[in-house]
């Protein structure tokens, strides 16, 4: 069984910025890694993802503000999360596609912006 361990969320006010992290309780071959998010009353939405070659994808609410990053060494990924607004108030999740099929989800992680 393989368990994502997150840190970083917290309390900031908007404008602030935030970075958050995940990884793996141990080392495994992955492919896709990403973070989305749930707002309360919402459906969970995609954020950002990376491929194994460092390719990204951004939801076009957090383009220019949000970076996604990965370390294939440490197997971590992170969310640099800049210019930050009330509106990404939310628990963001991790996400790891791994090498040989299944997907994982971290616990989450919750981030608040506030005015």
């Amino acid at each position: 069984q393989v368990q994502l361990v997150e840190s970083g969320g917290g309390l900031v006010q908007a404008g602030g910025s935030l970075r958050l992290s995940c990884a793996p309780s141990r080392s495994i071959g992955i492919n896709l890694m990403g973070w989305y998010r749930q707002a309360p009353g919402k459906q969970r939405e995609l954020v950002a993802t990376i491929t194994a070659g460092g390719n990204t994808n951004y939801a076009d609410s957090v383009k220019g503000r949000f970076t996604i990053s990965r370390d294939n060494v440490k197997n971590t990924v992170y969310l640099q999360m800049n210019s930050l607004k009330p509106e990404d108030t939310s628990v963001y999740y991790c996400n790891i596609n791994t090498t040989w099929g299944p997907s994982y989800w971290g616990q989450g992680t919750q981030v608040t912006v506030s005015s």
